[in-house]
């Protein structure tokens, strides 16, 4: 399986950078593995609702660029559902045995994501009702992935 995951901005942190590096070594013994870094844009504070919205539509236009025709979409958002590790590690195995090879997760940037992008998901999962910093969700984010498919694969990994 084709995991993609498609993130606003970049990396800054070196620590963050190096756990993100340690997880998508792991995962490249499941399939391929790539994380996408789409421009996040710069605003100054307060905005209004319109420069809001002008700020997460252009962020969406890049988002759903980066994302293949026939992808899987899991949209990362606080309103989404709530799953558990093994929920993602059984819908991986439904996504293998429907011949889905491409999934991708889009994790949007401060401000949150265009509704075009949502409307896209095919799932929209929410990781906890606190709020992450989009980069660390980033981390939180292969730390699942990467479990799920040592839950498929009977690994110990899982507790």
């Amino acid at each position: 399986m084709n995991v993609q995951v498609v993130a606003v901005g970049k990396i800054k942190e070196k620590y963050l950078d190096l756990g993100l590096k340690e997880y998508g070594k792991r995962m490249g013994r499941y399939g391929r593995f790539q994380i996408v870094e789409v421009k996040e844009e710069s605003f100054n504070e307060p905005l209004s609702d319109k420069e809001k919205e002008q700020v997460l539509q252009r962020e969406g236009e890049r988002i759903l660029d980066a994302i293949r025709p026939r992808s899987f979409v899991f949209v990362l958002d606080r309103h989404g559902e709530s799953w558990r590790s093994e929920d993602l590690a059984a819908e991986f195995q439904r996504l293998a045995v429907s011949g889905t090879s491409q999934v991708v997760f889009v994790i949007g940037g401060s401000l949150g994501l265009d509704p075009a992008v949502t409307a896209r998901a095919d799932v929209v999962l929410s990781f906890s009702a606190f709020t992450f910093p989009h980069q660390l969700m980033r981390l939180i984010l292969l730390e699942q992935i990467y479990r799920a498919f040592t839950i498929v694969a009977g690994e110990r990994y899982h507790k």
